[in-house]
C-alpha cells in the first residue's frame, strides 16, 4: 500500500517573509529524517533559492516553452539535506495569468505520479496569497494539500490577504478543499504584535500555529543564499524554526475559518488603531 503524502500549503502577502518561513520548515522537516519537497508557486520563482545555496533553477513553465513534452524529473533539483525543489514558473511578463503554472506544474506530476515515486513525507507548496486568481488557489481547491498555514505579521496589509485567503478556504470548504491549519506570526519582536494578532485569530476561529521574531541571524543566511537552519542551527532563531516544524508534522486537525467581513475588519483595525495610541498617550 503506498503510503499518503502530506500537502501543506503555505500562504502570504508578498514580502512577508513567506518563502523565508517555508524554506526553513522544509529544511527542519529532512533534518527529522522526513523526505520533502517544496514546490514553489510563485512567478518570481525564488522560492527554493535558500535551500540550492541561492541559485535558481530552471522552472516548470520555462521548460515547458522549450520542450513539447517534459519528464518532470527534468524540472526537480536537489537541495539541502535532499529537499527536492520545484519551482512552477509564471508567464512571459504581460502575458497570461500568472496562477497557470502551478496548474500545469500541479497536472504535471500528477500524471506522471512524482509524489508516489519519489516516496515523499511532505510536499510543501509555497504560494502567494495577496493575488486574486484562481491558479494560486489550486493547492486549496484541487485537494492536493491537506492543510492550510498562513504566514502574517501584525501589519493590517498582511491580516488584510490573510483574512482574504480564509475566505476562500470556506468557499472551497464543502466542496473537499484544504482546510486552515493556523497563522504563523511572523516578524513578531513587540508585545502588541501578539496581542494584535491572537485578537485575529480568535476572532476568524484559527490559532496560532508560532511566534517568529525578526533576526539578524536570517539575514545574515540569506546573504549566503541559505537557510537558517542550515547556517546556524544552534541558534534560537533555528530552534523556533525546528519548532514550527515540528508542529506542522504533527499537526492533524484543521478547520473552516470565520473571516471577518470587510466592515468587521476595518472596524477591528480602527479599534486596535485606537488602542495603540491610547498606549502611547499613557
Amino acid at each position: 500500500m503506498t503510503k499518503k503524502v502530506k500537502g501543506i500549503a503555505i500562504y502570504g502577502k508578498g514580502g512577508i517573509g513567506k518563502s523565508t518561513t517555508t524554506s526553513n520548515i522544509s529544511a527542519a522537516l529532512a533534518k527529522m529524517g522526513y523526505k520533502v519537497m517544496q514546490f514553489g508557486c510563485d512567478p518570481k520563482s525564488d522560492s527554493t533559492n535558500t535551500l540550492r545555496n541561492g541559485t535558481y533553477i530552471p522552472t516548470v513553465l520555462d521548460t515547458l516553452r522549450e520542450k513539447n513534452k517534459v519528464n518532470a524529473h527534468d524540472v526537480i533539483f536537489e537541495g539541502f539535506n535532499g529537499v527536492y525543489c520545484v519551482e512552477s514558473g509564471g508567464p512571459a511578463p504581460g502575458v497570461g495569468c500568472a496562477g497557470r503554472g502551478i496548474i500545469t506544474a500541479v497536472q504535471l506530476f500528477k500524471q506522471q505520479r512524482i509524489f508516489e515515486e519519489l516516496d515523499l513525507d511532505y510536499v510543501i507548496y509555497d504560494v502567494l496569497g495577496d493575488v486574486v486568481c484562481g491558479g494560486f488557489a489550486v493547492p486549496i481547491r484541487e485537494g492536493i494539500a491537506e492543510h492550510v498555514f498562513t504566514v502574517s505579521s501584525s501589519d493590517f496589509m498582511s491580516i488584510y490577504a490573510s483574512n482574504n485567503l480564509f475566505k476562500g478556504i470556506k468557499k472551497y470548504s464543502n466542496s473537499g478543499g484544504a482546510l486552515l491549519g493556523g497563522i504563523i506570526g511572523n516578524s513578531i519582536n513587540r508585545p502588541y504584535d501578539r496581542q494584535i494578532l491572537d485578537d485575529f485569530a480568535e476572532n476568524t476561529n484559527t490559532q496560532i500555529m508560532e511566534y517568529v521574531p525578526r533576526s539578524v541571524t536570517v539575514t545574515h543566511s540569506e546573504l549566503q543564499g541559505k537557510t537558517t537552519v542550515e547556517v546556524a542551527p544552534d541558534s534560537e532563531q533555528a530552534k523556533i524554526y525546528t519548532r514550527l516544524a515540528e508542529k506542522i508534522a504533527s499537526h492533524t486537525e484543521s478547520k473552516v475559518p470565520s473571516p471577518l467581513g470587510v466592515q468587521e475588519l476595518r472596524d477591528w483595525g480602527k479599534q486596535w488603531a485606537d488602542c495603540l495610541l491610547a498606549q502611547e498617550v499613557n
